[in-house]
């Protein structure tokens, strides 16, 4: 078991605790391995936002849900680039009405973006708002959602200056998994703000979907 072979006073090394987490996996399904980075940032402070994207050189094994805000004549490349959920006019008066967000990240066209800022604020509390800053509006949707398909993440700090993130499937092989964690820290550093003094990334946690988390040094 993880717990038992696991050392809570320790800081390991990535490598050391990707192999901790893959030899002592008890998932019956190929969970995902997460990072959970604790940043030294000011969230209330616009000038200290950690934000971005960055596309994993080998994906993180979890598709995630698409939905494209385009105009109808855009729709049918939308569907085809592999977007679950496409509209225009139609989808924004069903998500004011419902208020209902299955999707989980969205994609949208330069010319609706007038028109989402009737439901703004819904996206924006799911997080799922479309932005110049995560790359998500683009006159051509279907080279974004490809992307996204392809392995493309945006990251956020959340409220509490903690950024989750997905690195790969326990049925990776570890030098793919570090990788992906080297590809995904390089980018949170180069994402620092100018103005966040002192220690940028408190604190570093990696682990399996249900499985305890494990320290390490970056």
């Amino acid at each position: 078991m993880a717990a038992n072979k696991l050392d809570k006073k320790k800081t390991y090394s990535p490598e050391e605790a990707i192999n901790l987490i893959k030899d002592s996996k008890v998932e019956k399904f190929d969970a995902s391995i997460e990072i959970h980075l604790k940043l030294g940032i000011d969230p209330k402070k616009t000038d200290q936002q950690v934000r971005g994207t960055i596309t994993l050189p080998h994906g993180t094994g979890k598709t995630k849900k698409v939905a494209a805000f385009v105009s109808p004549d855009k729709e049918k490349t939308a569907r085809e680039a592999g977007a679950e959920i496409v509209g225009g006019d139609d989808l924004i008066a069903e998500i004011k009405k419902t208020e209902k967000v299955d999707f989980e990240v969205a994609v949208a066209t330069p010319d609706m973006m007038p028109k989402l800022a009737q439901i703004a604020k819904i996206l924006g509390t799911r997080g799922v708002m479309p932005s110049p800053k995560n790359e998500t509006i683009s006159p051509t949707p279907e080279k974004i959602i490809g992307e996204l398909k392809k392995g493309k993440i945006v990251f956020k700090a959340d409220d509490t200056c903690n950024i989750h993130q997905i690195i790969g499937k326990t049925s990776f092989e570890t030098t793919k998994l570090l990788e992906n964690l080297n590809v995904f820290l390089d980018a949170i550093k180069k994402a620092k703000p100018s103005s966040s003094k002192g220690t940028y990334i408190k604190n570093a946690i990696v682990c399996s979907t249900m499985g305890p988390g494990i320290k390490i040094g970056i």
